[in-house]
C-alpha cells in the first residue's frame, strides 16, 4: 500500500529532521515495504475505532503470575481470566513474555517469539478472544545474548552501529537514568575491546537509533505486534532512546519526533491501535507525551499517583494529592491517563520529587521499610544516592499491622476506588486484585528487590482463597469486582469526561466527574481515614441541584446536606431520580 499524501509529508519532516533529506528518502522506500507488507494481512476495514470509555479497565500482569502444575503459565492465564476476569476487566497487559535472558522479560532476545516456558503464539491468541491486548515493546535496548548483538559482536557489517561504541574516557556525567551501575559496559568486538552504551544493565545493550537500520528494525516489530491484534503498544523507556553527549538522554527532541512518526504510520494501517508511552519523570515532562493530542501517544501513565496515594493514607491529608489533581487535564478527545498504583516495578520517586518535599519522600521511605519493604537508589552526582523507587506491595504499603484485618481492607479499597474515579482509564496489578503482602522469601531467593510483589500464585490455592469468603483475597477481589462493575455503569466516569477537584475537607479525597455530553454527574467521596467524616454540601454549591443523592456504591439514597462517612467509606453520588 502507499502512504497517503497528508501522511507522507509528516513522516518525511520528521525523517528529515532526524535523519536529513537523503537518507529519509531511502527510510521512507523501506517504511512502504513494511506497510506493504502487513497490510496484506489485514481482514478488516481501515477504520478507526471509537477511543477508550469509562468500560476500558486494564489488568497488569506476567504470563505466568499464575502458575498451574504440568501446564504453559498462559493456558493458566486464559483460564483465570475467562472464569474470573471477562464481565469486567477488558483489557490485559501482559508484561514481556518473549524470550530474554535478565529483568524478569525486559532483556529481550528475540521480540517476535514467546517464551517457549509460558506458552506460544497461539496461546496469546487465545486470550485475545476473551480480552483486548496490550503489549510491550522494550524499545531502549535488547539483550546481550539476541541475534542482533551476537552478530555485532562478531563484526557481521549488517548490523555496525546498532549499538553505541563510547570513548571509555567520555565524559558521562550529564545522563540522567534511573541506576547506579556504570553506564559504559566492557565488550571485544572482531578481537578489539570496545565500551557500549547499558542504561539499564550491563545485559540490556542500548540500540543506536542514530543508525536508520534500527528504526526500520523497531518499525517492523511494532507493525508485527499490531498485526497480532495489539489494542495498545507500550513504548517502554521510551524516554531514554536518544542520545546526544553532553546532554540528560532523555525526553529529548528526537523522541517526539520518533513517536509522532509511529503514530502517523500506524494511523495508515492499524488506526485502531493506541501508543501508551511508559515514561518515569515529572509531570509537566510526562504530559509531553501527548505531543498536540492528536500526533503522539494517545495514553500516558500517572506514575506520581501510587506515593501521592501512599502520603495521602499515611498522613491523613489529602491536601497534596487534590492539588496536584487539580491540574490534571485532557488535552484532547483521543488521548487520556492510564492511572496505576502498583505495577511489577516499584514505587517511583521521581515523579513526586516537585509534588512533595524531601522531608515527606523520607518519611514514606521510613515507613515502607518499617513495613518491610525495601529502597531502590540511584546515583545523582559525585557518588551522592538518593531513592529512586520504594520496593512493597502496595497492600502491604496500604495496611497499618496496628489494624484489623478488615480496617486494611477498607482502608485498602478506597485507596484503589481513588484511580477508580479519576479522569483517565485505570491499570490494576493482578497482586492488587487480591492484596498480596510482601514475597520476601523471593527477594532472598533473587536477591531482587522488585521480586518483592512479583510472587507467583498457584493456580489451585488461589481458586480457594477465592472460594473462602473469609479469606482476604476473596474480600479484596469480590469489592475490586463490585467497584468496577460499578464505575463500567457511568458515563460520568467516561476518561473524557469532565473532572473537577473539590476541596471539601483535607481528610477526604473529592471529585466531580460530568460525563462528556454533560448530562451525567457524580460526586466521588473518599474518607482517607480511620475517623467518621462528617459533611454538609449545600444544595447551591457546584450546581447540585438536588438535595437528594443516590449513592451507587451502598445504593441508599443520601441527603448532601447530611453526609456521614465511616472510616475509608467511599460514595459516589449520583442525582436522584
Amino acid at each position: 500500500m502507499s502512504i497517503t499524501k497528508k501522511n507522507r509529508e509528516i513522516i518525511k519532516e520528521k525523517l528529515t529532521l532526524i535523519y536529513g533529506e537523503k537518507r529519509s528518502k531511502k527510510i521512507i522506500i523501506e517504511i512502504e515495504k513494511l506497510l506493504k507488507k502487513y497490510s496484506k494481512n489485514i481482514s478488516f476495514q481501515n477504520k478507526k475505532k471509537t477511543f477508550l470509555d469509562e468500560k476500558d479497565i486494564v489488568l497488569i500482569t506476567y504470563g505466568d503470575s499464575i502458575t498451574e502444575a504440568n501446564k504453559k503459565p498462559l493456558k493458566t492465564l486464559y483460564k483465570f481470566i475467562d472464569k474470573y476476569l471477562t464481565e469486567q476487566i477488558n483489557i490485559v497487559h501482559i508484561l514481556p513474555f518473549y524470550p530474554y535472558s535478565s529483568d524478569d522479560g525486559f532483556s529481550v532476545i528475540d521480540y517476535k517469539k514467546v517464551n517457549p516456558a509460558l506458552g506460544d503464539w497461539k496461546d496469546i491468541e487465545d486470550i485475545q478472544q476473551k480480552i483486548d491486548l496490550m503489549l510491550d515493546l522494550i524499545v531502549n535496548h535488547i539483550s546481550s545474548k539476541s541475534i542482533w548483538f551476537k552478530e555485532y559482536l562478531k563484526g557481521n557489517p549488517e548490523y555496525d552501529n546498532y549499538f553505541i561504541s563510547v570513548d571509555k574516557d567520555t565524559d558521562m556525567s550529564s545522563v540522567v537514568r534511573a541506576r547506579a551501575h556504570p553506564l559504559l559496559t566492557k565488550f571485544k568486538r572482531k578481537g578489539e575491546e570496545i565500551y557500549l552504551w547499558t542504561t539499564f544493565s550491563s545485559d540490556q545493550i542500548d540500540l543506536n537509533y542514530a543508525n536508520e537500520k534500527v528504526l526500520i528494525e523497531v518499525i517492523d516489530v511494532i507493525l508485527f505486534y499490531a498485526s497480532k491484534k495489539a489494542r495498545i503498544i507500550r513504548l517502554d523507556a521510551i524516554g531514554h532512546t536518544w542520545k546526544k553527549l553532553g546532554t540528560s538522554c532523555i525526553n529529548l527532541k528526537e523522541i517526539h519526533d520518533i513517536i509522532q512518526l509511529v503514530r502517523t504510520f500506524l494511523n495508515e494501517i492499524y488506526p485502531d491501535v493506541l501508543l501508551i508511552t511508559e515514561t518515569n519523570v515529572p509531570h509537566q515532562e510526562n504530559i509531553g507525551y501527548f505531543g498536540n493530542g492528536y500526533n503522539e501517544a494517545q495514553l500516558i501513565y500517572q506514575f506520581a499517583l501510587p506515593l501521592l496515594v501512599l502520603h495521602t493514607f499515611y498522613t491523613g491529608d489529602a491536601s497534596r494529592l487534590l492539588e496536584w489533581a487539580s491540574k490534571i487535564q485532557d488535552i484532547s478527545d483521543q488521548t487520556t491517563f492510564f492511572n496505576v498504583l502498583a505495577t511489577h516495578d516499584g514505587l517511583g520517586v521521581v515523579p513526586v520529587t516537585n509534588i512533595l518535599t524531601d522531608q515527606e519522600i523520607t518519611d514514606m521511605v521510613n515507613d515502607v521499610r518499617e513495613k518491610g519493604g525495601y529502597i531502590s537508589y540511584k546515583i545523582v552526582k559525585e557518588g551522592i544516592e538518593k531513592p529512586y523507587e520504594m520496593n512493597i506491595t502496595y497492600y502491604s504499603a496500604i495496611a497499618d499491622p496496628k489494624n484489623s484485618d478488615e480496617l486494611n481492607i477498607k482502608k485498602f479499597i478506597a485507596s484503589q476506588a481513588i484511580i477508580l474515579s479519576l479522569i483517565g482509564i485505570p491499570g490494576i496489578y493482578i497482586h492488587s486484585l487480591f492484596g498480596t503482602k510482601n514475597y520476601l522469601k523471593g527477594v532472598e531467593k533473587t536477591g531482587q528487590k522488585r521480586t518483592i510483589n512479583r510472587k507467583k500464585l498457584p493456580y489451585d490455592k488461589l481458586n480457594e482463597d477465592l472460594a473462602n469468603s473469609n479469606s482476604r483475597e476473596h474480600k479484596i477481589f469480590t469489592e475490586f469486582m463490585r467497584l468496577i462493575h460499578k464505575r463500567k455503569s457511568e458515563k460520568a466516569f467516561h476518561p473524557n469526561g469532565k473532572q473537577e477537584v473539590l476541596f471539601l475537607k483535607r481528610e477526604l479525597f473529592s471529585l466531580l466527574r460530568t460525563s462528556p455530553d454533560g448530562k451525567e454527574r457524580i460526586i466521588a467521596l473518599h474518607n482517607i481515614t480511620d475517623n467518621i467524616q462528617e459533611l454538609c454540601l449545600i444544595k447551591n454549591q457546584y450546581n447540585l441541584n438536588k438535595k437528594q443523592y443516590y449513592d451507587i456504591i451502598s445504593e441508599k439514597i443520601i441527603d448532601i446536606e447530611k453526609i456521614s462517612l465511616t472510616p475509608y467509606q467511599i460514595m459516589w453520588l449520583k442525582v436522584f431520580k
